[in-house]
């Protein structure tokens, strides 16, 4: 039988682990051929060589999605070795949590490069090359984050509520062009991943230590499913977005999150997805 996305070719931006890596892999199963990139070298071509291990086709390039003087050549691989780009998923997101009247503007800026003008080189560079194929899917990651704010992520949640609403103009533009480029955002919630391990939370700023975010222990807390998501859980939604069976689907939010944004539960807990 075949795969959901049999004989398409994908790229995804920061897939060298999370839910960059769990995509690749459930794109790769579904009968894609994924061209993955991210600034994590050795990861990436561990995570490609896991995929062509398991039978499927996969390539890694490393990629800086914020330099847009590379972005032609990562295209123009895809398209030579693969022989065209049918999906895109631009994934490669960081998170910076701490106080907003604390924050740098370093920081913000740095979060807004990778968050955003990462976003927008995706879709300035894919779109075309999925147009040149006949039309495709353009999958943003935001988040949770990206529906409501929280206090201690307003950077994050600035860029990833910018990403919300850039894959809307994204959807029109293509669909006034009649490209047949349809373009989605998945907003993940609690997801168990690296990411949290990364950033300190309130406590462990105050001890001037990093011991990171129990995922599992917040998403106990305050996701109304009673537990996080795993990495896979969101790969497949994107999967789904990335083939023909979303065909009628743009400009459209598709939020997983155990039922987070539903109520008031979760409220104030907007997280990052990775």
């Amino acid at each position: 039988m075949a795969g959901l996305v049999q004989g398409k070719v994908a790229l995804v931006t920061g897939a060298a682990m999370g839910i960059g890596a769990a995509t690749a892999i459930a794109l790769a199963r579904e009968g894609a051929a994924v061209l993955l990139t991210d600034v994590d070298t050795a990861t990436g071509e561990q995570t490609a060589a896991g995929i062509r291990a398991s039978g499927g086709q996969a390539q890694f390039v490393r990629q800086d999605v914020t330099d847009e003087d590379a972005w032609p050549a990562v295209v123009a691989e895809a398209e030579a070795r693969f022989g065209k780009l049918d999906v895109a998923v631009a994934n490669a997101g960081i998170a910076i949590m701490c106080d907003l009247f604390s924050m740098s503007l370093s920081d913000w800026r740095k979060q807004t490069a990778v968050n955003l003008d990462g976003v927008f080189l995706t879709a300035k560079h894919c779109v075309p090359a999925m147009a040149r194929a006949g039309g495709g899917s353009l999958v943003m990651i935001s988040s949770v984050a990206g529906l409501q704010g929280s206090p201690n992520l307003a950077g994050y949640s600035a860029t990833k509520g910018g990403v919300r609403l850039f894959s809307k103009s994204v959807a029109l533009a293509c669909a006034q062009a009649r490209n047949g480029v349809r373009c989605n955002s998945v907003h993940p919630g609690i997801i168990e991943t690296a990411i949290w391990t990364k950033m300190p939370s309130a406590a462990d700023s105050r001890r001037g230590s990093n011991a990171g975010i129990d995922a599992r222990a917040l998403g106990s807390a305050v996701v109304p499913m009673g537990h996080h998501g795993t990495a896979a859980e969101v790969a497949d939604g994107i999967v789904f977005l990335a083939s023909d069976r979303s065909s009628h689907m743009t400009g459209a939010e598709l939020v997983i999150d155990g039922g987070m944004t539903a109520g008031r539960a979760g409220a104030n807990a907007a997280a990052p997805p990775r």
